[in-house]
């Protein structure tokens, strides 16, 4: 592949077709620290009451871009608008990955802390959900489990009506029984309030089931963009003898290339292509989408088409 080269995926725009409602938006986005870049030329659209699953390497620009979405930063370059205006209004609630709570609180003090702090608050809603978890009132935030602290985090985000949630590695730090309990937990909320949220993971199985869009970035680059099944439908795993890989690659856009003795496997982009009698071809799973991109930084989508 080209270095820098930008394709684009045959039935995943950059932007909601069809008039969808738009919930967030990033135009030319970038930011710069001293001279190093940690995100630039973002542009992307997430669709209004979806689950957009934003994964990439460490160091990628994950966090810079939620960051600015959630108004904690300002832009170097680009714009981000979210549902209800510019980043950071009331509308978008953010949740950081250490999910800072004051361990000396109450959960009692902690819902007193939120409802003073914010504008609009939903208390029964939140104590009510509390409830359901079997978290006490009265015990103290530092005494709480991890998986108790992330339900407790969790709750004040969503108690502040927003329209967008962004989530930064909720479930990093979570046992596999808190996970699902945390996951299961968002969805419901999800459902009841119909809202937008941006998941990001190190997890690729965190997004199965959960997620219905995604976002890779890699280097500081937006990637990949567009709605999962459309992706997945984008894409085959080609499977036969290693001599005639060079001359199918010449063919078709190889995305990743492995070889293993006498058989290689060729993730390729576009529809069945005509490979030989002495190949197979098989959908691909959602890991193998996502992990074949981090491995080729080089190959991204992006709103302005091959160049």
């Amino acid at each position: 592949m080209t270095a820098g080269r930008v394709v684009r995926l045959p039935g995943t725009p950059d932007t909601p077709a069809g008039g969808e409602p738009v919930a967030l938006q990033t135009s030319g986005l970038g930011r710069r620290y001293g001279s190093t870049w940690a995100l630039r030329d973002c542009t992307l659209a997430v669709p209004a009451g979806r689950v957009t699953g934003l994964v990439g390497p460490n160091g990628a620009g994950k966090t810079t871009l939620m960051h600015l979405v959630a108004g904690l930063i300002a832009p170097t370059e680009g714009a981000v608008r979210t549902e209800g205006g510019a980043a950071g209004r009331n509308e978008t609630s953010f949740l950081a990955q250490d999910k800072p709570l004051y361990e000396g609180f109450t959960v009692a003090e902690t819902l007193r802390l939120g409802r003073v702090l914010n504008r609009v608050w939903d208390e029964g809603p939140a104590r009510h959900r509390l409830a359901e978890l079997g978290i006490p009132l009265d015990r103290r935030v530092g005494r709480l489990s991890g998986g108790q602290r992330t339900q407790v985090a969790l709750t004040l985000a969503l108690a502040r009506r927003p329209r967008l949630l962004v989530l930064d590695e909720p479930l990093a730090d979570l046992d596999p029984l808190a996970r699902h309990d945390v996951m299961r937990t968002l969805m419901a909320a999800v459902a009841e309030a119909g809202l937008t949220v941006l998941l990001s993971s190190h997890v690729v199985a965190d997004l199965e089931g959960t997620c219905d869009r995604l976002i890779v970035v890699n280097r500081g680059r937006l990637q990949l963009s567009g709605d999962i099944d459309d992706l997945l439908a984008g894409h085959r795993l080609l499977t036969g003898p290693a001599e005639e890989a060079g001359a199918l690659a010449a063919r078709v856009p190889v995305i990743a290339r492995e070889t293993a003795g006498r058989q290689a496997s060729l993730l390729v982009r576009g529809g069945p292509p005509l490979a030989g009698p002495r190949w197979t071809t098989r959908p691909v799973s959602l890991p193998d989408l996502v992990l074949a991109y981090l491995r080729a930084p080089d190959t991204t989508t992006g709103p302005a088409g091959p160049r």
